[in-house]
């Protein structure tokens, strides 16, 4: 069984999106154990622009009895 982690990450710049911080990020995370494995999109402007995204981790859970 995997467990999962979502780290909400902000666009910056307005006319198009960037995402400045997600190098850090997966570094950060990878770290700690956990493994990138994607993002998925949560908030797209009107003009189909990303604004917002999960970047999703995973790990192997701890088994519990």
């Amino acid at each position: 069984m995997y467990e999962y982690k979502y780290v909400d990450l902000l666009s910056e710049g307005v006319s198009a999106s960037r995402f400045e911080e997600h190098r850090a990020i997966i570094d950060k995370y990878a770290a700690q154990g956990w493994r990138y494995v994607g993002y998925l999109p949560t908030k797209i402007s009107m003009g189909g622009v990303l604004c917002n995204i999960d970047l999703i981790f995973e790990r192997k859970a701890e088994e519990r009895d």
